[in-house]
């Protein structure tokens, strides 16, 4: 007899949820976990861990799936463990093993190689990577022992600091651009140390303004209440919070939100984040312009100043604002836009 399968009733759902990811599952099957649990509608997450990795894997709900781009593009990051004296196959600790050779670098030595990785270096990507080649993934390609030629790509290592060197255990600090290969960076490291390595952990610390300090662990989101899930999003603006921000009045706000063009004095800028008053239009009318700031803010979208206007790049949608301020409302999660970096436009 077979079992019914219980059906999940799906709802809005719209924030940031900061994922302690663990080793063993797959970022793809972390997001649905967590979809689940909250039982959101929509939901997908900002840059791929590998199941070796663990650590933080911001997952967009809702209205924050539209600026999921901004995570992705951000600087990562990781804690990266080496084994030293052995390379293998895939350059994790996943792949068997292909070649060992003694360690004998010296501190002096291992600074100096350190040193030389940092900036702007090109990098061979991996062939197990999900990287396409003619519609298929490289793993694919690998696992059938079949070497596809692969273009160096430039990435920027911004940190790279020792945490622990121990006999052929190495531990780093890394600081990186998107894209950046942690495996074939480790796998470089131990060439230019002359014994090999390859990467035995990897846990991802930060990306962008996230740390993995704010971030739940799976296992601790699945025994909570929904309510105190619910209370662990972060509103969409956590991802632009290194933006500059724009506050419209209530008309021109509703303007903006139809995707017109709006007058402004400020500088060209590419990006900021743009917030109105959550609160009715009389009620924003009846009070003196310095008391502005001490309304909460619902984020309206992202846009660009360029020559004195004020350009939409993504915009909410009526009832996403809605929401939000519906959030607001109810409690204090939302991040109250910094007075010194906001603006108000006179209609």
């Amino acid at each position: 007899m077979k079992t019914q399968r219980v059906r999940i009733q799906r709802r809005p759902v719209h924030g940031v949820l900061l994922l302690d990811k663990p080793v063993g599952l797959s970022s793809n099957d972390a997001l649905q976990k967590a979809k689940w649990l909250l039982r959101a509608e929509k939901a997908g997450h900002t840059g791929t861990l590998d199941p070796l990795a663990s650590g933080l894997l911001p997952l967009c709900f809702g209205a924050a799936t539209k600026f999921s781009q901004v995570s992705l593009d951000a600087d990562k990051r990781y804690t990266a463990t080496l084994r030293l004296g052995q390379t293998t196959t895939t350059g994790d600790a996943e792949g068997e093993l292909l070649l060992e050779r003694p360690v004998t670098h010296s501190a002096e030595r291992l600074g100096q190689i350190l040193a030389g990785f940092l900036g702007p270096i090109a990098q061979v990507p991996p062939m197990y990577s999900a990287l396409k080649h003619e519609g298929k993934a490289l793993y694919a390609y690998a696992r059938a022992g079949v070497t596809i030629e692969r273009e160096a790509r430039q990435v920027t290592i911004h940190a790279l600091n020792l945490v622990e060197s121990a006999g052929d255990r190495l531990v780093l600090d890394v600081v990186c651009s998107k894209g950046t290969y942690v495996r074939t960076l480790a796998e470089d490291i131990g060439e230019a140390l002359g014994c090999g390595a390859h990467l035995s952990a990897l846990r991802r610390t930060g990306s962008g303004p996230l740390d993995v300090a704010q971030a739940v662990p799976l296992a601790t989101l699945t025994e909570m209440e929904e309510a105190r899930r619910e209370a662990l999003l972060l509103p969409p603006d956590a991802l632009l919070q290194e933006w500059p921000a724009v506050r419209l009045p209530a008309d021109e706000a509703g303007k903006f939100l139809s995707g017109m063009r709006r007058r402004i004095k400020l500088a060209d800028a590419p990006q900021v984040r743009v917030y109105g008053p959550s609160q009715e239009d009389r009620t924003v009318k009846d009070l003196p312009d310095d008391d502005l700031g001490a309304l909460h803010d619902v984020l309206l979208g992202s846009a660009h100043v360029q020559a004195g206007e004020l350009i939409a790049d993504r915009l909410l949608s009526p009832p996403e604002v809605a929401a939000l301020i519906a959030l607001t409302q109810r409690s204090e999660a939302c991040m109250p836009v910094p007075q010194n970096e906001s603006n108000r436009v006179s209609s």
